[in-house]
């Protein structure tokens, strides 16, 4: 198949193919005598499975690991959950930075007059070298 077709099958862009291909994530296809690239049912299953897993939040790396690991096919479920564990990990320690971000937020909007005034706390907030303002 054409990379038309491959990125059309997996939802990947063009280029992201071709990127991911350089990095190595996607083993290169063999080309024509023209040097059109040719694609197989193996280099569609990498690619959704690639995709899938950034769309889940794996990084590169951890994509690379389970492939490493034999692919979609061959891994077994005892490595692959040792990457899932970690990736579950940094998730939850992501979500516990969300819930106190949120929470001063919520404080520093909450402050917020939205008058037009030359003092604003969410400003204040996000540029620590902003001048404050008297009131």
């Amino acid at each position: 198949m054409s990379i038309g077709e491959l990125s059309r099958l997996t939802g990947v862009n063009i280029e992201t193919v071709r990127y991911y291909e350089r990095i190595k994530m996607l083993p290169l296809p063999p080309r024509t005598a023209s040097g059109r690239r040719v694609y197989d049912a193996t280099h569609r299953r990498i690619l959704a499975f690639v995709r899938r897993s950034r769309e889940l939040g794996f990084s590169l790396d951890e994509i690379r690991a389970l492939i490493r690991l034999g692919g979609p096919e061959k891994a077994t479920c005892r490595e692959v959950r040792e990457v899932a564990a970690r990736h579950l990990e940094d998730i939850r320690a992501k979500i516990v930075d969300l819930r106190k971000l949120e929470r001063v937020l919520t404080t520093t909007v909450a402050q917020c007059s939205g008058k037009m005034v030359p003092d604003c706390p969410v400003l204040d907030f996000l540029d620590a070298e902003r001048p404050k303002h008297v009131r």
